[in-house]
């Protein structure tokens, strides 16, 4: 999957970029990545980033499948490194570790508050941006929170941390948000009067 429509930064922008590492070059792929990671920290925007490793007990399914999860701040931003040569040559360095196709996903606030079709319309302010999405996320995390507290109560706050957020993301962006931001357009987008 290639990353595309970035051509309007609106926000920042996380990306999910999955791999399937050789047998025996794990060692080698980690390091490489790390090296790539700490290339990508130099850029403009950058907002961090972590490698994922397969589930060290292992369920059976995808062993050998790497995760690693970065934003930037703005989709002008990731494009510029992506278009960079220094990662180019980290994708050549990670490209004798890895088999089959690389995987990417891209997600990120902005596109919820896409302006709607038809006459050119403003963005919404920011403070109503930040309203939006507390309401989004303050009810998403008390579900999760009521749901899953119980189960999650024995794991380390880490990965209790990492599951939520991913399932708030996946929540936000493909249920919550988009129903909120329908709900709400006559609000984030009143229409414009007429001066004539």
């Amino acid at each position: 999957m290639s990353i595309a429509n970035l051509d309007k930064p609106s926000g920042a922008v996380t990306v999910l970029v999955t791999r399937r590492v050789k047998v025996g070059h794990e060692a080698a792929f980690e390091q490489a990545s790390s090296d790539m990671t700490a290339a990508a920290s130099a850029f403009p925007g950058y907002l961090g980033g972590q490698l994922v490793h397969p589930d060290e007990e292992g369920s059976g399914d995808e062993p050998h499948l790497y995760h690693v999860v970065f934003a930037f701040d703005n989709a002008e931003h990731l494009q510029g490194w992506q278009q960079s040569p220094t990662r180019s040559l980290g994708l050549a360095a990670i490209a004798p570790h890895i088999e089959g196709q690389t995987v990417r996903q891209v997600s990120g606030l902005g596109h919820w508050f896409a302006a709607p079709v038809g006459p050119k319309q403003n963005p919404p302010p920011r403070w109503k941006v930040a309203v939006v999405t507390w309401l989004g996320i303050c009810p998403t995390v008390f579900v999760l929170f009521l749901l899953l507290g119980p189960l999650l109560a024995p794991w380390p706050l880490l990965p209790r941390v990492m599951l939520l957020t991913a399932l708030v993301v996946l929540a936000m962006t493909w249920l919550v948000a988009p129903q909120l931001t329908q709900l709400l357009k006559p609000w984030l987008y009143p229409a414009t009067r007429s001066t004539t």
